[in-house]
């Protein structure tokens, strides 16, 4: 090779490697800005999310303080006609072969007169009841003038006759057994026996 030629070579190598090792370093690239307006919209999400857990939260506490006030509710209903049942079932008693209200009775009688107005769908049936002397018939008769009394205290006051029914079971059903005045005078009775709308009742 001649000497220009060779001297051609050399000059281009350095020059390429020149080219290679000189010139400036690649530019760093700007590290990234958080985008304004991406900010704000995942703040606005978070808060909107917060926001229903909060109002999820609020109607799961009603929701169970309604169920409570409805068990409680309930509850004190089931008490009040228990009360009630309670009182309409207080007996009352007679003296011997007599069948009038006695004056001590007549404040059992005002108390159910009381419930039956305060629930007006209430009807009842009296039962007359007697203690073991006479005879069938004649006590048959008997508990049903008791019954009777009963039911006409009752109308006397200003409830419905409809509402009240009458029976009679004579000396059939005695409350207590024997054969002395202590039982005697537990059996000369009227019963009293809800038969209709007594579900839910009212205290007077």
């Amino acid at each position: 090779m001649k000497p220009v030629s060779l001297l051609f070579v050399f000059g281009i190598g350095a020059a390429v490697f020149a080219g290679a090792c000189g010139g400036n370093p690649p530019a760093e690239q700007p590290a990234p800005v958080a985008n304004a307006d991406s900010a704000a919209a995942a703040q606005a999400e978070a808060e909107r999310l917060a926001r229903e857990e909060a109002e999820r939260r609020a109607r799961e506490e009603a929701e169970r303080v309604a169920r409570q006030r409805e068990a409680d509710s309930l509850a004190a209903m089931g008490r009040t006609t228990e009360e009630v049942r309670s009182t309409l079932a207080a007996m009352i008693h007679f003296d011997y072969d007599q069948s009038n209200v006695r004056p001590d009775d007549a404040g059992t009688l005002d108390q159910k007169v009381a419930i039956l107005q305060a629930n007006p769908d209430l009807r009842i049936r009296v039962h007359g009841h007697c203690d073991e002397r006479g005879s069938d018939e004649y006590n048959l008769a008997l508990g049903n003038r008791r019954a009777q009394a009963a039911k006409q205290y009752l109308v006397s006051h200003g409830i419905d006759a409809s509402r009240i029914e009458t029976q009679s079971w004579g000396e059939e059903r005695p409350l207590v057994d024997g054969h002395d005045e202590g039982a005697w005078s537990q059996n000369r009775r009227d019963e009293f026996e809800i038969i209709g709308g007594g579900d839910a009742l009212r205290r007077p």
